[in-house]
């Protein structure tokens, strides 16, 4: 049975806070720019303190900047910092200038007693995964009734038809809350939707299709022709997939292109920053992330991911996953030092299957 790890928060009775001083503020010179010496934000649960009392930052993200106004904090880009803003500053992250990091938020006993020296801490290709996805189907299962799962996924996702029916079915019992992807992925589920090939390929056989390089551009173009993607599964009748799923679930869906996209498909973000403020919205619900095949949007995710949220005044761990049959790819995202990355180095499509199966549907 998944438990929701508790937080402790730190006792600011105690005379290293309660002597503290009051945090630093300084206006933000002009739009877009912090003021010299600020504090840049990490993923953690952070406290500032402001006419005597330590408030909690409850959205956050990392290499921002926090705005303290009218005993509240909001973290924001530097890019939304506007002329005047009260910007936080000071380095130091211990309390001593009124800022306190929790980087030890949800350690437990057993984490903070690890031994020294041991063998295969780390995570690669021949670590044993079989309780993590035990612990993963808890958390799912804990999750669909209690807070928000978001999936990143990358085109290789929609390759294998198995695995687009796999996720159909988690979309279709609740498991999804939401989707961020890029270009590719939805292009080529659609086409597997309206032609059963992806890439030219066979959905299920793999087998090369006759002019089968232009059937990408042709589910794009026809998608265009219809305005949207609920427009063209809808007109084109498509019968499966992960967008259709998506869209009969009324599931929201965030796809932002790259300079590499063909098309791209209607609903596709061209502008990076109006795509990071959509990615944004939907990871600030999101209680758990689930990364697959996509190292870029991956990163993306985790740098704009705390390690917790408050929900309904409670402090709770943010849980991220990072899948990927490459271990560079896990890791890269894994040296962020968040004590909420779980990494499971795996081939994505089978991976999609096997929580498919093990949550019984």
């Amino acid at each position: 049975m998944f438990t929701l790890p508790t937080y402790r928060q730190p006792d600011f009775s105690a005379p290293r806070f309660s002597a503290a001083p009051d945090v630093r503020l300084s206006p933000a010179p002009c739009d877009g720019v912090a003021p010299d010496g600020y504090h840049a934000t990490t993923i953690y649960p952070e406290f500032f303190k402001d006419q005597g009392r330590w408030l909690l930052a409850e959205e956050s993200r990392m290499d921002c900047v926090a705005v303290v106004r009218d005993g509240q904090v909001t973290v924001t880009e530097f890019r939304h910092l506007k002329q005047g803003d009260p910007v936080v500053c000071g380095r130091s992250e211990d309390g001593s200038e009124g800022i306190f990091v929790d980087a030890n938020a949800f350690l437990s006993d057993a984490a903070e007693q690890r031994e020294t020296f041991s063998f295969r801490q780390g995570r690669s290709r021949e670590t044993a995964y079989s309780r993590d996805y035990d612990q993963l189907y808890d958390l799912l299962r804990y999750e669909r009734e209690h807070g928000n799962i978001l999936w990143v996924m990358g085109p290789a996702c929609s390759f294998d038809a198995d695995a687009r029916h796999a996720f159909a079915q988690l979309v279709h019992n609740g498991y999804v809350h939401g989707l961020m992807a890029g270009n590719a992925l939805a292009t080529h589920d659609l086409e597997a939707a309206y032609l059963s090939t992806a890439l030219g390929q066979d959905i299920y056989t793999q087998r090369s299709m006759p002019n089968g390089h232009y059937h990408h551009i042709d589910t794009i173009n026809a998608a265009r022709r219809c305005g949207s993607i609920p427009a063209f599964v809808q007109e084109a009748k498509l019968q499966n997939g992960i967008m259709k799923a998506c869209v009969d679930c009324g599931i929201p869906y965030v796809l932002v292109g790259s300079i590499r996209d063909d098309g791209p498909l209607p609903g596709v973000i061209a502008d990076v920053y109006q795509g990071q403020d959509a990615m944004r919205a939907l990871v600030r619900k999101a209680t758990t992330v689930i990364c697959m095949a996509s190292a870029l949007h991956t990163i993306a995710t985790g740098n704009m991911t705390p390690a917790y949220r408050v929900i309904d005044h409670v402090v709770r761990p943010t849980f991220f996953y990072s899948v990927d049959i490459s271990e560079f790819a896990v890791n890269k995202l894994r040296d962020r030092g968040s004590l909420s990355v779980r990494t499971i180095v795996t081939n994505v499509q089978d991976f999609i299957v096997n929580v498919q199966k093990g949550l019984g549907l």
